[in-house]
């Protein structure tokens, strides 16, 4: 029987990236199924933060993804990985973080960690479990967080443009700082491919690529 993986969204432009992504890298009898969920990321940009609420939503979704045939969930937006603990305790198949992988392949290559994001709610997440994952392999880091002002509103606003030429300053000033930068929102992911590479001096890594490599390992062992 062929295995099911399902993505929870919190946007739903990003979809296509990772049917894309899922084309090229998972086997070609894994299926997969989109749950786009967009008042989550909107609910917490509202709050702050999380809350009961969305703890609450984001469990539902990852039951109703076991219940239509998942054999792994993956979400897709760092403002809600927290929450896959609580939703994994509900289930009895694997909730995936989508910034966990790309975490662990930061601490390997040094101990300067910089973490830029376009929503001020995703950098306490990326940030704690930075920590998180450190501790468990008991090494010593430090970590700078970025909120690259005005970059989430101009996409909100449908400018792109705007945007992107934000991230990849607030990018170029942090990398001077950095022996690696973790991208702390998928969306920002295409940013990064358009700097020249004698321009990064860093690695900087972005979730989408890693977290589905991940997946494929996780759902061909299961």
């Amino acid at each position: 029987m062929a295995k099911k993986l399902g993505f929870l969204h919190t946007v739903p432009s990003l979809v296509s990236l990772f049917n894309d992504l899922a084309r090229e890298i998972l086997p070609g009898d894994v299926e997969v199924f989109h749950i786009a969920d967009e008042m989550l990321l909107k609910v917490v940009l509202a709050q702050g933060g999380l809350s009961p609420f969305i703890y609450r939503r984001v469990a539902e979704h990852v039951v109703a993804a076991e219940e239509a045939g998942a054999d792994v969930v993956q979400l897709t937006c760092s403002s809600i990985s927290p929450c896959a603990d609580t939703a994994q305790s509900l289930v009895s198949i694997p909730v995936l973080k989508i910034d966990e992988p790309m975490v662990d392949h930061a601490l390997a290559l040094g101990e300067r960690i910089g973490v830029a994001a376009t929503a001020p709610t995703t950098l306490k997440p990326t940030t704690e479990l930075v920590y998180a994952r450190a501790k468990l392999m008991n090494k010593t880091v430090q970590v700078e967080s970025v909120l690259c002002e005005g970059a989430y509103q101009a996409l909100f606003d449908g400018d792109a443009e705007t945007h992107d030429r934000i991230v990849r300053q607030y990018l170029a000033d942090l990398m001077q700082r950095s022996d690696v930068i973790l991208l702390a929102q998928a969306s920002m992911a295409r940013v990064a491919a358009t700097i020249p590479p004698q321009e990064q001096t860093v690695p900087i890594l972005s979730s989408p690529r890693l977290a589905i490599e991940r997946a494929r390992k996780v759902i061909t062992q299961g």
